[in-house]
């Protein structure tokens, strides 16, 4: 009787096993479509607002940095990217007016139920207007640190021969960090909010160079 009830037990178990695994296995599948839709939503939604193929492809870049800031630092690419790609939402709506660009794109993104945490890196990328908040939180950083330097490597690129982000090297970079007058619309003290994440300046210019090569086709670079 033992060994009988024994037996039965253990295809149980292994029958149970089984059940969480497949339950589990489809939850994993459904979140993974739901992210990739969920971002094909947000690129409609930012080339609905934002018809500039300039603005357009410094937010792809945007999104691309994002994403490798949040591989290296073990934080949610599909959030951190969304962040990046949406940041500008209301560039175009707003006249880039420091007052209220980012202001208005937070309202349209919360509107549209995106992650709050999303809404709010959004809102405090842009530090002139008047938001009453500071950042504090690491996609804060990462958000403002990260689609400013996407400025200065793309300004880099366009004096390179080929103007190609590929032909960029990392040197080249933290060397025009110290030229204030190269992209002098480019915030250095924002880009070095990267040390608020525990990187280095280097380790940032090569983690964004290395992301922004990655899309240099889809970015006109």
């Amino acid at each position: 009787m033992f060994c009988v009830n024994f037996i039965d037990s253990f295809y149980f178990c292994r029958y149970i096993h089984f059940v969480f695994l497949q339950f589990f296995s489809t939850e994993r599948f459904k979140k993974k479509d739901n992210c990739f839709m969920e971002r094909e939503k947000a690129l409609d939604l930012l080339q609905k607002h934002v018809k500039n193929e300039k603005m357009i492809a410094h937010c792809l870049a945007s999104e691309a940095v994002l994403r490798a800031l949040a591989g290296r630092l073990g934080e949610d690419s599909e959030k951190w990217g969304l962040a990046g790609l949406l940041h500008d939402v209301d560039i175009e709506i707003t006249n880039a007016d420091p007052r209220t660009h980012a202001l208005e794109g937070a309202r349209m993104l919360e509107e549209a139920g995106v992650d709050a945490d999303v809404v709010e890196a959004v809102r405090l990328h842009n530090e002139e207007a008047d938001h009453g908040g500071v950042r504090h939180k690491p996609l804060h950083h990462a958000l403002a640190a990260g689609e400013t330097i996407t400025g200065l490597i793309t300004a880099t690129a366009l004096v390179y021969p080929d103007r190609k982000v590929a032909s960029v090297k990392p040197k080249s970079i933290t060397k025009r960090m110290k030229e204030k007058a190269f992209a002098a619309s480019v915030n250095r003290d924002t880009i070095r909010e990267c040390e608020k994440l525990g990187l280095s300046l280097q380790e940032f210019v090569e983690i964004s160079l290395g992301a922004m090569k990655q899309v240099g086709p889809r970015i006109g670079l």
